[in-house]
């Protein structure tokens, strides 16, 4: 009780809680929108779960790979025929996390004129399903069941992996222009009007003759060299890196992707920066994240508690 009563403390005056518990435990530890409201109306409750706060899956776990698997990206990941995959991230997680935080954004807008709080919901399977993106709208839309297409892009072709000299390239050829921007840079201006190649239907059917095709000619230059030789030309490429040789890159070094921030002990720790910049009020990452209970003697303090009192709440463990 002692830890419920100092957290209605802290909900008067906060403007959001954000939890990610299956949807019951909120009712039981006193941490659901009414309970909140009633202390706060202002008060904004963004909730993560796995599967959405109602319906027959809302009171099952949550995982990452099991939206994965549920949503059907692993059905459209990995080589043709190789079976199901997981992406190389948590997706689902971190694509929850970032809706969660826009939908407290527009809660936080419309509260300017509303003066009210609201709950915000979001789950990892919605927002899983919500990256696929065009694969779904293939089904939704016309009915077609999207498959593994590998290194491929499922749709614009050519566009995938291809074999250089000395390893592999990523090259983009979507469009008509730039299809015939490649063929060219290729030494091939004649696959432009052959009638296997001179459509995008006609790409599509004939995607692994003409594969080997581009295979054949980038196989005879290093990475380095077609990716200088296509992006003079317009026609979208890149190397494939590994972790390391990313942080090596100089775009990457000059978007300054990794900063050093110091920690509570002083340390300096190496994170990511924001992806993204504001020409006005740039940010920038002031300290490392606090441990886990850092900061608990300090808020107690600011909620009026005496520090004996705080050593009685951890000596019994209520924080």
């Amino acid at each position: 009780m002692e830890g419920a009563k100092i957290f209605q403390q802290l909900v008067r005056n906060s403007d959001i809680v954000i939890e990610n518990f299956r949807p019951q435990v909120k009712y039981k530890l006193g941490l659901d929108y009414d309970t909140l409201f009633d202390i706060n109306p202002a008060i904004i409750l963004a909730s993560i779960s796995g599967f959405g706060q109602d319906g027959p899956y809302k009171d099952r776990p949550g995982f990452d790979q099991v939206a994965q698997g549920m949503s059907g990206l692993m059905s459209i990941t990995g080589e043709p025929g190789a079976g199901p995959m997981r992406v190389g991230i948590p997706l689902a997680d971190l694509s929850a996390g970032l809706f969660a935080a826009q939908g407290i954004l527009l809660a936080l807008y419309e509260r300017m004129s509303s003066g009210k709080g609201q709950w915000v919901q979001t789950s990892l399977l919605q927002s899983q399903i919500f990256m696929l993106d065009f694969q779904a709208a293939r089904y939704a839309m016309n009915g077609e069941i999207p498959e593994q297409a590998g290194n491929n892009h499922p749709t614009s072709i050519p566009t995938g992996v291809f074999k250089t000299k000395d390893g592999f390239i990523n090259i983009a050829a979507s469009g008509e222009a730039i299809w015939q921007k490649l063929a060219i840079a290729l030494g091939h201006a004649e696959w432009i009007s052959e009638p296997e190649f001179s459509t995008a239907q006609a790409r599509s059917q004939n995607r692994s003759k003409l594969g080997d095709k581009i295979d054949e000619c980038t196989k005879t230059k290093t990475t380095s060299d077609w990716i200088a030789i296509l992006n003079d030309d317009g026609v979208p490429c890149g190397p494939i890196y590994s972790i390391d040789e990313m942080f090596a890159d100089p775009q990457i070094r000059h978007l300054q992707i990794s900063q050093s921030v110091i920690n509570s002990q002083s340390t300096g720790i190496p994170v990511l920066t924001q992806p993204l910049s504001l020409s006005r009020t740039p940010s920038t990452l002031d300290k490392a994240a606090p441990l886990i209970g850092e900061h608990t003697d300090k808020i107690l303090n600011e909620l009026g508690y005496e520090q004996s009192e705080i050593n009685h709440l951890r000596e019994n463990k209520h924080i």
